[in-house]
């Protein structure tokens, strides 16, 4: 089936939708409440006969006659209703609201989604088109999705040096549009040959995630049905939990995550006066190496203490956790004594969709306890220095990625060799001892070794648009910074 069509015809349909003040996240979201119906429809008919659990009278069947105020009424009801079901249903339907205010367009949308058969439509094809309509929902700043939503090139690129295995368990615990479970998966239908056994794990017992923002959560669990991941009638693999409040007690094979950028963790609640205030969250746990509000570190912390001791993981961080004191510099002596902490990628700006962010993927091993520090050397990619990516005209491709992947070697990561040495002072990898870096001011991780071009050679500098947007993103990871510093001041 060539998808084209059928993708323009959707993407299409947002741009009038637009002209009303309806945007891409809207869209998406009636989207998924639709799409949903109308493949619960389509199973529980002939040849697969399935039970769905849609309540009678708040089905697909049940939406398609109406029209005007008729139509926007039982559509409001049917997305209550459904709300209040178990399973992955209630959970696509949570707090379900109705943002398009026009019922003649809500009615071309049901049009627009009837005309399709998309069960018997590829798995790649669906996934395709909502994929698609999630990274236009990412690049819409004023939305603010674009902290849910990790680089795609970046996320294969991570699966690929990681390289999960058939009947293992895979975990996020702020898993966003769920990304990295996508390509997981997509890793593993390409590189095994799996029987039936493991198809059915894969499908329903290897991935498990949290996500707190109802609707990130619902974009989530319908990206992984479209792939083919859980079912209408199975239970939700994504917690709306805050994964930060207890140890759950599952431990994983694989952690593969990105936690939400922002250093504080905090809760909203109104005061006696009726005015919303913010209180910095510190979670207290037994587990945990160190005890703070940072955000990041804490996530560290708690994907470690949720990996096997077998278990692998691979995680977006920023800057702040290789170098900042305190509850940081413990935080890194434990990984480096506790777990193989093996290797940092140090990324370029203008990659993500949030400004100012200052980013690396660590990858570490999780180890049983032991007497001596499990980290002989930490190598490191330096993939930012003289590196300008932009959103638009320049972005992250996987092509970009390949070197670091070669570097990394996933066949067999004892078997690494630098790149970088005296005589080839610009080789982007580069190794350093447990006793190098345990013997740094604070522990701290934060290298670089390259020369910057942009100090020294005047005539190579990059596209004026590139070092405006480079300006703005340090700027803004400045902002950061000093926010923070002046969060953690105490007025007398």
């Amino acid at each position: 089936m060539n998808p084209s069509p059928i993708i323009s015809k959707v993407w299409s349909f947002c741009d009038v939708l637009r002209d009303d003040g309806v945007g891409y996240g809207d869209y998406l979201e009636q989207l998924t409440y639709l799409l949903f119906l109308k493949m619960a429809d389509e199973y529980s008919k002939p040849p697969y006969k399935r039970q769905t659990g849609i309540p009678a009278g708040y089905d697909w069947e049940s939406l398609r006659p109406l029209r005007g105020a008729e139509l926007e009424a039982h559509y409001l009801e049917t997305l209550r209703t459904l709300g209040q079901q178990k399973g992955m249903l209630g959970q696509i339907f949570t707090k379900a609201q109705n943002k398009i205010q026009d019922p003649a367009k809500l009615y071309r949308i049901i049009d627009m989604v009837d005309k399709e058969s998309w069960v018997v439509m590829g798995a790649d094809v669906k996934g395709d088109i909502y994929e698609g309509l999630l990274e236009k929902n990412a690049e819409d700043t004023k939305s603010g999705a674009g902290q849910y939503f990790t680089p795609r090139a970046l996320i294969w690129a991570m699966v690929e040096c990681i390289r999960p295995e058939p009947k293992c368990t895979i975990a996020d615990p702020a898993c966003g549009t769920g990304g990295f479970f996508l390509a997981a998966y997509d890793f593993l239908v390409k590189n095994y040959q799996i029987d039936r056994d493991q198809k059915e794990f894969l499908k329903f017992g290897t991935f498990r995630g949290n996500e707190i923002v109802a609707n990130t959560r619902r974009m989530a669990l319908m990206n992984m049905f479209l792939h083919n991941i859980g079912d209408i009638s199975s239970e939700s693999m994504i917690s709306s939990q805050d994964a930060l409040i207890a140890d759950s007690g599952d431990r994983f094979d694989y952690v593969l995550a990105n936690p939400p950028f922002g250093k504080k963790s905090s809760m909203t609640f109104t005061n006696e006066e009726g005015e919303q205030e913010e209180e910095d969250l510190t979670y207290n746990r037994q587990d945990f190496w160190a005890t703070t509000s940072n955000k990041q570190l804490n996530f560290v912390q708690h994907i470690r203490t949720i990996l096997k001791t077998t278990g692998k993981a691979a995680v977006v961080v920023p800057d702040n956790v290789l170098f900042e004191g305190g509850a940081g510099e413990k935080v890194r002596q434990k990984l480096l004594s506790n777990t193989d902490f093996h290797t940092i990628l140090r990324l370029p700006t203008g990659v993500f969709y949030k400004q100012g962010v200052k980013a690396n993927v660590i990858f570490f091993d999780n180890k049983p306890a032991a007497k001596d520090p499990w980290t002989k050397e930490v190598w490191y990619y330096d993939f930012r220095t003289n590196i300008h990516f932009t959103l638009k005209k320049n972005p992250l491709r996987r092509e970009d990625l390949k070197d670091f992947i070669e570097c990394y070697n996933p066949e067999n990561r004892y078997e690494r060799e630098e790149t970088w040495s005296e005589a080839n002072p610009e080789g982007r990898w580069r190794k350093f001892t447990y006793e190098e870096l345990i013997a740094r001011d604070k522990t701290g991780l934060d290298i670089f070794w390259l020369r910057d071009k942009s100090l020294t050679d005047l005539d190579n500098l990059p596209d004026p648009d590139v070092l405006a947007l480079e300006i703005v993103e340090n700027l803004e990871a400045g902002l950061e910074s000093f926010r923070a510093i002046a969060g953690g001041l105490q007025v007398e």
